[in-house]
């Protein structure tokens, strides 16, 4: 077994990991961390374990040595499918990625698919399917084709189906492909990175350029940061006269975007709308609004229709 999987591959450093886990759970850091330690004084080269300890250190308070067990992470898994190099960066120990690791998103989501629309939807209070296809069915327009980036489960897919004639879809996640396959809504899914170049990005293997007639991204942009790639994969789908209709969680004041605790990333208004007039495309609408909870507060976004 890879040691960046969840198993460390020994019965008795997974036993420990296992009590310290509970340790944690039940509000005792410190000893969790202790335990873990032990686990890993077996298996050293366990990047899981090690972003395990560095969270129960972190939570105990011990910074300068979560961030020693982060930086492990990292030498041992530099794909970084755990997002330990984010950690960092919020800890203050590194700068501010522009982008999180590809492979942490699509793990992310892999693990998460199952569970996604219960979690969102049900206990987190999702709204923004909704409330983006609004935008999209209060233009009256009935679109040709729609490409539906970072489409998740299929969440949208329903809310504009009968306002499209074709639709595609695209995520990173396979697991989340699947799950938006069970639905029956869209004509096309295929795996796509939209941190890629457009060329790169799988979203042109086998469709034209300018074939869009809307593009949504429904809570996706936040897990990109820097979005100029996103908006160069937009820039070449979309046909003449084309709206793209997206969200983005809502960094307040200033003009750029930065990562939050969540290990999302929040936009300012004035850079969204500062991409949108470089790539040729004016803002119809705009709406700030609360678009999911997260520690039982409400998250701002703000909501976006733009037209080529």
């Amino acid at each position: 077994m890879q040691q960046s999987q969840l198993s460390s591959g020994d019965v008795i450093a997974d036993r420990r990991a296992d009590y310290a886990k509970m340790l944690a759970e039940g509000g005792e850091p410190d000893a969790a961390a202790e335990l873990m330690e032990q686990a890993l004084e077996l298996t050293p080269d366990w990047a899981a374990g090690w972003y395990r300890l560095a969270t129960y250190r972190e939570k105990a308070g011990n910074m300068e040595a979560a961030v020693e067990a982060y930086r492990k992470t990292v030498s041992l898994d530099p794909e970084d499918i755990f997002g330990a190099g984010l950690k960092l960066a919020l800890l203050g120990a590194t700068a501010m990625p522009d982008q999180p690791p590809s492979r942490y998103v699509e793990r992310l989501f892999d693990d998460y698919a199952a569970r996604f629309e219960t979690s969102l939807v049900e206990k987190l209070d999702y709204t923004v399917p909704r409330k983006l296809a609004a935008l999209v069915v209060a233009t009256g327009r009935k679109y040709p084709l729609a490409v539906d980036l970072g489409c998740g489960t299929g969440l949208l897919g329903p809310e504009i189906r009968t306002h499209v004639g074709q639709l595609e879809g695209y995520d990173l996640s396979q697991n989340m492909l699947a799950k938006a396959h069970e639905k029956g809504i869209y004509d096309r899914l295929a795996q796509a990175d939209l941190s890629l170049a457009p060329e790169a990005s799988g979203i042109f293997a086998d469709g034209a350029e300018h074939r869009a007639d809307l593009i949504t991204a429904a809570d996706v942009l936040m897990y990109l940061g820097n979005l100029e790639s996103a908006f160069a994969i937009v820039d070449r789908l979309a046909a003449a006269g084309a709206d793209f209709a997206f969200s983005v969680e809502d960094a307040g004041d200033g003009d750029g975007f930065h990562l939050a605790p969540s290990l999302r990333y929040a936009h300012a208004e004035t850079y969204v709308r500062g991409l949108c007039r470089r790539y040729g495309f004016e803002i119809i609408e705009s709406v700030k609004t609360a678009i999911r909870k997260d520690g039982g507060r409400p998250v701002s976004g703000i909501l976006f229709l733009a037209r080529r």
